[in-house]
């Protein structure tokens, strides 16, 4: 199992969570699992911004980005040089840390 860590979030996990995860499980799945409610207004295909986390630690660990999400990261709030969408990321080996960005350009929140 891999370690990730949620560094705290004022609205979806004010606390911080660390979660156990095994390898190969996507990001987003993960953190719904764990009960962290993160938008995922696309169900996971690549083609929204709403699941864009900024990963703190562990990034260089990660499998380069595929084009269709850096066109999705274009559009996210916050964009940072660490960015990536949580529903492309295949959690590895490497204990990784994580931040949701404050805001999301999701026009279609599902719970307000």
């Amino acid at each position: 199992m891999t370690r990730v860590i949620l560094l705290p979030h004022p609205e979806t996990c004010p606390e911080g969570l660390a979660l156990e995860i095994k390898p190969g499980k996507v990001l987003c799945d993960a953190l719904l699992a764990g009960g962290v409610e993160i938008e995922h207004a696309c169900d996971g295909v690549s083609a929204c911004s709403t699941c864009h986390v900024i990963v703190r630690e562990g990034f260089a660990s990660l499998s380069p980005a595929e084009d269709e999400e850096e066109d999705q990261l274009d559009k996210a709030w916050g964009l940072t040089p660490v960015s990536r969408l949580s529903c492309q990321i295949r959690v590895g080996t490497t204990p990784l840390t994580i931040e949701l960005p404050r805001y999301s350009l999701n026009h279609a929140r599902e719970h307000e």
